[in-house]
């Protein structure tokens, strides 16, 4: 496994089997994998550098507040999964899910009734689990609590946003020369990993001659065009579907001058203060 410090003792983070683990904070934590929520080998733990490992260092761990409910459908998700997986062995993961939805579509509303009704039940367990969990926070911890679901939330939004962007076709972003680069030479490059290989061709650029970049430098360029003349079509497009939102602002599609052009203009505008000095002393 790969290990990786933490300053200040905060914990460790290892990668196993390609199961990415949680940090072990402080005395007593344990390690949980990622995503799960299943704790690998005791108790509490938390995430480095965010509100819950705030939490736990204040004496209350981020383990100890209570799950959401599953909804009706994830419970019989749960409930039938082994049985439709027997019964589709060659599926993929993916194919069994959608089986699964097309299934919980066709039941019964008197079998939905069931999972709904034990929605209900745990979501008052849950409501008073979690009055009884917020009674015990200090009003620094409810604080650091909220922030990170914040955060959390705000990053769901984000990932919807981008998901929703994709599926409207938004056109990608136009490369820069560097990336250019690096997408031509990443699979050649030697590299005991993907970061010294991107450290070793980020030096390689660093290195290379003015005439050497100008390929990639052009073909940037032409990306640039690309991208502009693709996102006008699309926003037009967006127009024409009610979707205005997803618009530039005009401030938004103005330009940044490249370098050269900003030099020239420096350059125009000294010569034009230089003449008009001229101007000046020959008219004295």
């Amino acid at each position: 496994a790969a290990l990786l410090g933490r300053a200040g003792g905060l914990g460790l983070v290892a990668a196993t089997g390609g199961r990415r683990l949680l940090l072990r904070c402080g005395t007593g934590a344990r390690l949980r994998e990622r995503g799960t929520g299943t704790l690998l080998d005791g108790t509490a733990v938390c995430r480095a550098g965010g509100a819950a490992e705030q939490c736990l260092s204040r004496g209350i761990s981020s383990d100890q507040r209570p799950k959401r409910p599953l909804t009706a459908y994830l419970r019989f998700v749960i409930d039938n999964r082994p049985a439709f997986r027997e019964k589709n062995p060659e599926a993929s993961n993916l194919e069994l899910v959608k089986i699964l939805a097309g299934a919980w579509k066709e039941l019964p509303a008197s079998q939905k009734q069931v999972y709904e009704e034990a929605r209900k039940t745990d979501w008052k367990r849950y409501g008073e689990q979690m009055a009884a969990y917020k009674a015990q926070l200090t009003p620094a911890q409810a604080a650091a609590l909220k922030e990170e679901r914040r955060k959390q939330l705000a990053k769901r939004r984000s990932i919807r946003a981008k998901r929703e962007l994709n599926l409207l076709g938004k056109p990608k972003r136009a490369r820069s020369g560097f990336n250019i680069f690096l997408s031509e030479n990443f699979q050649e490059s030697e590299g005991i990993s993907p970061v010294a290989k991107l450290k070793k061709l980020f030096d390689t650029w660093q290195k290379l001659s003015t005439s050497q970049k100008q390929p990639y430098l052009q073909l940037a360029e032409d990306d640039k065009v690309r991208y502009e003349n693709e996102m006008k079509s699309w926003e037009a497009k967006m127009i024409e579907l009610g979707r205005e939102d997803l618009v530039r602002s005009k401030k938004q599609r103005l330009k940044k001058k490249p370098a050269e052009t900003t030099k020239q203009a420096e350059t125009a505008k000294a010569s034009s203060a230089g003449n008009k000095a001229k101007l000046k002393k020959s008219e004295e």
